[in-house]
């Protein structure tokens, strides 16, 4: 494997400031990566390399020329398959779709083209992102599970085809893929990465966020798509204010729930979060309080379906006539949703305005909580994911990252998950640094680094 590969973005960006590799060394690089894994990892729903190159080399005369103004400088970037593009096709996972070319750029995907990534192709969704897998394969082990919706930008991440990919979240969407895949996954503060010309699943639920393998990566992929300014105030005060930007000299404040973990995560996950929750707490620099979730959230996973399978009735009428066409699942989820009545719809919707209250003033003396990212590892390809709490954070508009910390049987990766309150984005993002960090001097971890022979 070319050792560009290895590099995270930020690194590879400072090589071709310095000159000292060109964009198309880099991207080539990457695209040999693709040639090499694909046909077994199948991450790739669209490649276009022939279009990669030439992106690469206008961006190359640019920087020749001083005529160059982004920041990517030419990091090679995956989309899922959700966004529209404008020089390649969106199928959306699905064969209704299949070839359809919208014409434009999903707005995340011209503020990543208008700062110079370079995009080898679209990554593999599940069917209209919902649950229905895709082809793609675990990189650490083919014959387990790279997560649903999201699976293709994780595991080409995860396995050096890109250092960095858009993925969203309406339940667990980017943090299960991250976790089985050994890879940060972040879903940010619902509301702060535009939607605009990406498939609606959900409207109060769908969220953009992204993969990498350094949380360096992660800010830097979120500072690029993110809104930015006074035309969106909310946000705009939030990231203002220092307190939910930086915690300062102090320890993390670092909020436990056990009843959550122990009622989502395997035995072996429990033992391994509470091991590090031991380290942290003998390092000095954490401090953990116990929190009790309200019992209002015991309804969460109901409020979630309806608000869900509502949603992909309105959305999805015209694919739900097509049963030819479209999977069980998404057929199933549909015929639930067109019994819900609007009623129960906007009853849902005030529970989870109600939930996200309580969650935020619950918490709000943390700078995060940490539980696990998913039960454990990856089940085998075609079994279910098992429940975890994915859906809980998602349901409260929070930020959440995976942070890659744990290996279970099998070497299989599985992932603590970190939650911050609602626009404390930069902050979650600090403590993933600090986390990994502590990983890289205290605990042992699979280099993911090296998928050179998959198994």
């Amino acid at each position: 494997m070319n050792d560009l590969c290895l590099l995270p973005a930020t690194e590879l960006i400072a090589k071709i400031k310095n000159k000292t590799i060109s964009v198309r060394e880099m991207v080539q690089a990457h695209l040999d990566r693709i040639d090499e894994l694909e046909d077994e990892v199948q991450a790739w729903a669209f490649l276009d390399q022939g279009l990669a190159l030439k992106t690469a080399d206008a961006i190359d005369r640019k920087i020749a020329d001083s005529m160059f103004k982004g920041t990517l400088f030419g990091v090679p970037a995956g989309i899922k398959d959700i966004f529209n593009t404008l020089d390649m096709p969106t199928a959306m996972g699905s064969p209704v779709w299949e070839g359809f070319t919208p014409g434009n750029d999903a707005r995340v995907v011209h503020y990543l083209r208008m700062q110079g990534a370079v995009f080898p192709g679209k990554t593999v969704t599940a069917e209209f992102a919902v649950h229905a897998p895709g082809k793609t394969r675990n990189p650490h082990h083919l014959d387990y599970s790279p997560g649903t919706s999201s699976s293709g930008s994780a595991a080409a991440v995860a396995c050096h085809m890109v250092p960095i990919a858009l993925g969203t979240q309406t339940a667990g969407s980017i943090i299960r893929p991250a976790s089985y895949c050994g890879v940060y996954g972040f879903k940010p503060s619902f509301g702060l990465i535009p939607r605009t010309g990406v498939l609606k699943t959900t409207d109060t639920l769908d969220t953009v966020g992204g993969f990498a393998r350094t949380p360096g990566d992660l800010a830097l992929l979120f500072e690029t798509i993110r809104v930015h300014g006074l035309n969106f105030p909310v946000s705009h005060a939030a990231f203002s204010d220092p307190a939910r930007r930086e915690k300062g000299s102090r320890p993390w404040r670092v909020g436990l729930v056990p009843s959550i973990s122990k009622k989502y995560g395997a035995p072996y996950a429990v033992d391994a979060l509470n091991l590090l929750i031991k380290e942290l707490e003998a390092s000095g620099e954490v401090e953990f309080v116990e929190k009790q979730m309200p019992d209002e959230f015991d309804e969460a996973h109901e409020i979630h379906a309806t608000l869900y399978e509502k949603s992909l009735a309105y959305y999805f009428d015209r694919e739900f006539s097509q049963t030819e066409f479209i999977s069980k699942i998404i057929h199933e989820m549909i015929s639930r949703g067109v019994k819900i009545s609007p009623e129960a719809y906007e009853d849902a919707i005030e529970k989870q305005r109600v939930l996200s209250g309580l969650l935020d003033e619950e918490f709000m003396d943390c700078d995060a909580i940490l539980t696990l990212s998913t039960q454990g590892i990856a089940p085998k390809k075609m079994e279910s994911d098992q429940p975890d709490t994915c859906l809980v954070w998602t349901l409260c508009g929070v930020p959440t990252i995976n942070v890659p910390l744990f290996r279970g049987p099998q070497g299989m990766p599985f992932g603590a998950q970190i939650v911050g309150r609602r626009f404390n984005d930069y902050l979650l993002l600090e403590f993933a640094e600090f986390l990994d960090t502590f990983k890289s001097e205290n605990l042992e971890m699979q280099d993911s680094k090296k998928i050179d022979s998959l198994r």
